[in-house]
């Protein structure tokens, strides 16, 4: 039995945006309920060498472009992360990010498993995948990665957050 790699990166990507962008929301609700500065979340790190919740958001979001443009074969839509400065920034950018997936049809990546894909071509940091191995074990990693860190950074602030939240509508 085979998966098509549309199903298993547009709908799964869809999905873990949506809940982000529900967490973004639940905090925002409880730093206003709570009178606590928004950029004390904003600004929160799980250690000192990280980044910052708001960067998180914003590289989930870049993931999500960028995976699902290079397996269509689409150019990855340019986004001005300095503009996502609050929770309604970011859930804006989601939203945008969510558009963009939505206008990817399902023959645009299915079949692209053989697809090349590069990285930073002409620099040290290159890196050549095919279509599967490029999203498999690269793009979902990485997207995943930066998605559980926001809910970790949220969830460690005292946000009444759990698995249901972080696994969104299914």
């Amino acid at each position: 039995m085979t998966i098509s790699l549309y199903t298993a990166s547009v709908p799964v990507l869809k999905q873990m945006l949506n809940s982000v962008s529900d967490l973004l929301k639940k905090t925002e609700e409880h730093a206003a309920a709570k009178n606590i500065d928004p950029n004390a979340y904003l600004q929160a790190r799980l250690f000192p060498d990280m980044f910052p919740l708001i960067r998180q958001v914003q590289i989930a979001g870049d993931f999500a472009r960028g995976v699902s443009a290079r397996l269509a074969g689409l150019d990855v839509p340019k986004v001005d992360d300095s503009l996502a400065t609050t929770f309604a920034d970011l859930r804006a950018m989601l939203a945008e990010t969510i558009t963009f997936l939505d206008s990817i049809k399902p023959a645009q990546i299915d079949g692209q498993e053989a697809r090349d894909i590069v990285l930073r071509p002409g620099t040290p940091k290159e890196r050549k995948f095919n279509g599967q191995d490029y999203l498999l074990h690269f793009g979902l990693p990485q997207f995943f990665f930066h998605v559980t860190t926001t809910y970790a950074i949220l969830r460690h602030n005292g946000i009444e957050i759990g698995k249901r939240d972080y696994m969104g509508t299914y």
